[in-house]
C-alpha cells in the first residue's frame, strides 16, 4: 500500500482515511488515479480542491461509514468495491455494523491490489452464474435451517462469516485450529484465489496443465481430500514444498494460499518502499539481510525480485515483534518449491500485453474514465 497525501495541506494521509488530521479536509480515495482527492461541498456532490472542475461523489455504502472511496457524478452508485455485495450484514443488531466496516477495510485492501494488477473481474450482472458476488452472513442469517455459516467460495459467491470481524472471535478460531496466522484480509485474498483459478487457470487449457505441473492435478475428489486434512493433519515434511498446512489439502488450497501470499507479499513491500524502510544488519556476516525497497512491487520484474527483498524484510520485522513479545508478522518458509508456485502466480497476474489491454478497458469500465493525474 502507498502512503497517500492530503492535497490540501500536504500532510500525510492514510487509505483509509476520510478527513485530514491536519487541516480538516474531506478525503476520498479515487480508484482510477489510485490518489486521494481533498474535497469540498459543492451541492449534493464533492469539488475536487486540486482541480476544481472534477466534481465526485461517495460510494452509497459512505451513509454507513463503511466505505470512503468516490464514484464519478452521473456514474454507479457503488464503488469498484461495494458494487460486487450481495448481502451485508443485518445492520439491525447494532454490533453487526462495527463488525462490517472492518470487513470492508480489509476487501478494500484486497481491491487496490485487484485494481493495481487491473485483474479482470465480472460482478453478478454481467455473468449471472459464476460473477463474483459476496456474502457478508451472521450465523442467525444461515440458509437451509440455521447453523454456522461457512467461510467460502462456491462459483464466484464469496460467503464470509461475519464473525470472522471480531477479533477475540478470530483469535479463537486461529487457536483452536493451530494456526500461525488468521486475518480478514487473508480471508479475502485466499477466497478470491479460488475466484480467479476459475477464471484465469480453469478457462485456459494451457494454463491448468501449466498449473497442474506446480500445484497438482485438481481433479483429486475435492471433499475427500478435505476430510482426509482434517483427520490426519499435514505431512511431517510440509514445509518443504508448501506455504501453509491448509494448503497440503489439496491443490486448489495450494492455489489460493499462495495467491494470498504474493498479494500478501507485493502489498507489504509497497508499504515497505513507501516509507523508505530498509535494512542494513551491523553483524558482518549478516550482509544477506541487508535490502533497500526501491522498486514498485506491482511492477516486479518476477516473483524472485519480490523475495530477496521480502526474506530479509521478515527477518527484521519479526525479531521487531519478537522484542514487543508479539508473534512473527510473517511466520511463514519459502522453500524453493513455493518460489517456484509464486513464480506462477506472478506470471498469471502479469500476463501478456494483449490480455492487459482487455484488463484496462475492464477497469475503465469499473472505475469510471481515467483522469490525468495532478
Amino acid at each position: 500500500m502507498r502512503l497517500f497525501e492530503c492535497q490540501s495541506c500536504g500532510n500525510p494521509v492514510h487509505f483509509e482515511n476520510a478527513a485530514c488530521l491536519a487541516c480538516g479536509a474531506h478525503l476520498g480515495y479515487l480508484p482510477a488515479e489510485n490518489r486521494m482527492v481533498a474535497l469540498q461541498p459543492d451541492g449534493p456532490a464533492f469539488r475536487s480542491i486540486a482541480r476544481p472542475e472534477q466534481h465526485f461523489l461517495f460510494c452509497s455504502n459512505a451513509e454507513h461509514d463503511v466505505c470512503n472511496w468516490l464514484v464519478p457524478e452521473g456514474g454507479n452508485a457503488f464503488c469498484p468495491a461495494c458494487r460486487f455485495n450481495r448481502t451485508v450484514p443485518d445492520l439491525t443488531a447494532p454490533q453487526n455494523l462495527d463488525l462490517w466496516r472492518r470487513i470492508e477495510v480489509a476487501k478494500r485492501y484486497v481491491f487496490y491490489s485487484i485494481l493495481r494488477w487491473r485483474l479482470p473481474v465480472q460482478d453478478r450482472l454481467e455473468n449471472p452464474e459464476h460473477g463474483l458476488a459476496f456474502d457478508f452472513l451472521a450465523d442467525s442469517q444461515a440458509p437451509q435451517g440455521g447453523g454456522a455459516v461457512m467461510t467460502g467460495h462456491d462459483n464466484g459467491l464469496i460467503t464470509l462469516n461475519i464473525s470472522e470481524a471480531d477479533d477475540a472471535e478470530r483469535e479463537r478460531r486461529r487457536t483452536s485450529m493451530n494456526e500461525p496466522y488468521r486475518t480478514l484480509i487473508g480471508h479475502f485474498r485466499h477466497e478470491l484465489g479460488h475466484y480467479f483459478w476459475d477464471t484465469m487457470v480453469a478457462s485456459d487449457p494451457q494454463t491448468l496443465e501449466r498449473c497442474r505441473a506446480v500445484f497438482g492435478d485438481e481433479r483429486q475428489d475435492y471433499g475427500q481430500a478435505l476430510q482426509r486434512h482434517y483427520a490426519e493433519g499435514a505431512p511431517i515434511d510440509w514445509q518443504d514444498a508448501f506455504i501453509s498446512t491448509y494448503a497440503t489439502a489439496h491443490p486448489w488450497e495450494d492455489f489460493a494460499e499462495t495467491w494470498a501470499h504474493y498479494f500478501h507479499i507485493t502489498d507489504a513491500l509497497e508499504t515497505a518502499a513507501a516509507f523508505g524502510i530498509r535494512t542494513r544488519p551491523r553483524l558482518k556476516e549478516a550482509a544477506d539481510l541487508a535490502v533497500s525497497v526501491d522498486f514498485d512491487p506491482y511492477n516486479a520484474h518476477s516473483a524472485q525480485e519480490l523475495i530477496d527483498a521480502w526474506v530479509p524484510l521478515t527477518v527484521a520485522l519479526n525479531s521487531v515483534n519478537r522484542s514487543m513479545g508479539q508473534r512473527d508478522l510473517y511466520p511463514f518458509v519459502l522453500s524453493q518449491p513455493v518460489m517456484e508456485k509464486l513464480d506462477f502466480i506472478h506470471s498469471l497476474i502479469h500476463a501478456g500485453a494483449e490480455q492487459q489491454a482487455e484488463r484496462d478497458m475492464r477497469w475503465q469500465t469499473m472505475c469510471g474514465p481515467v483522469m490525468q493525474a495532478a
